[in-house]
């Protein structure tokens, strides 16, 4: 993977929005089915597929609040899902699958950020267990029902950067620390989309992992506001630095791995500003690019293994 991260030269950048680069794209008869598709990125990238002709499933913990936040929006179903509860992603793999509709397109998009301590079912860390393992769950569940041809988007973080993998203590058991926590989910997204990709292509189910860019999203609930002033995210008034891309910018990227024909025969890849990574030389994560830890099929098929283990499921191996 790490000799593939090179740009491929879509025409597009980070000032793209997702309505942009779905221009001439006819999705009439794609299902879509978007995590978290409710609120901030999300929102913008349901609003955008259906705009291009899709059905999109958005699977919600607050169905209420979804379904508020959509209305208006076309072929837009809503469907009730808990990510850290692996029971309601059960449930909810068995609704998709019993229905007998195809699922081409995933974008894994749902996550936190820089939560308190927070533990769910066995005592999982919780942005490992909502960001990572709950996905993870959910994409296995699904297989019955992706298309040949589907493609899976993990949506992942330039937050990588600031952690691999820590084989020793995934769960933060020997002390919690909420940025390396969501540090570590952020790698385990792009390793998923790795190995997912791997185990997928025969099936002609391919896979990718995308940093949106830095935008002010609910994502920051758990962020103070003098943390984000103080972090450089934004000045006194609120308004996003410089570099900070609007949501309709920072859903364009995953958009765009979900249906460029550019990257027809490609798969684990990660992607940026609507086009695959560079690897990354410096620690600006402004600029983003890949660290090697995140695209390692190594560390990707351990992940995989250690994440079936967990959560008892494993339907592409």
């Amino acid at each position: 993977m790490w000799s593939e991260q090179r740009r491929i030269g879509s025409g597009f950048g980070a000032h793209s929005t997702a309505r942009e680069v779905l221009a001439g794209i006819d999705l009439t008869g794609r299902t879509a089915l978007v995590t978290g598709g409710y609120s901030g990125l999300g929102l913008e990238i349901t609003r955008a597929l259906s705009g291009a002709g899709a059905r999109v499933l958005v699977p919600a913990r607050r169905t209420g609040a979804a379904r508020e936040a959509l209305r208006g929006v076309d072929r837009v179903e809503v469907d009730e899902l808990e990510l850290a509860d692996l029971g309601s992603v059960r449930r909810f793999g068995e609704r998709v699958a019993g229905s007998g509709r195809a699922v081409d397109l995933v974008i894994a998009n749902a996550g936190i950020m820089a939560c308190p301590e927070t533990r769910v079912g066995p005592g999982w860390e919780a942005h490992l267990a909502v960001n990572h393992l709950g996905h993870f769950a959910l994409v296995n569940r699904l297989r019955p029902a992706l298309a040949p041809g589907a493609r899976v988007v993990a949506v992942a973080s330039s937050g990588h950067f600031l952690s691999g993998m820590r084989w020793d203590d995934v769960h933060f058991r020997n002390g919690y620390d909420r940025w390396p926590a969501y540090a570590q989910s952020k790698t385990a997204n792009a390793l998923f989309a790795v190995h997912l990709d791997a185990l997928g292509e025969r099936s002609g189910v391919r896979a990718f992992a995308v940093h949106p860019g830095s935008i002010l999203t609910p994502l920051q609930r758990h962020v103070p506001r003098e943390d984000q002033i103080a972090q450089g995210w934004m000045n006194e008034d609120g308004e996003p630095a410089p570099g900070f891309k609007t949501p309709a910018q920072g859903a364009a990227t995953a958009v765009w791995a979900a249906t460029s024909p550019l990257l027809a025969g490609r798969g684990g890849l990660y992607c940026q500003d609507c086009d695959v990574a560079e690897p990354a030389t410096s620690d600006d994560m402004l600029v983003g690019g890949v660290r090697p830890w995140a695209v390692d099929a190594g560390d990707a098929a351990r992940l995989w293994a250690l994440s079936s283990g967990m959560t008892g499921v494993d339907a592409f191996s």
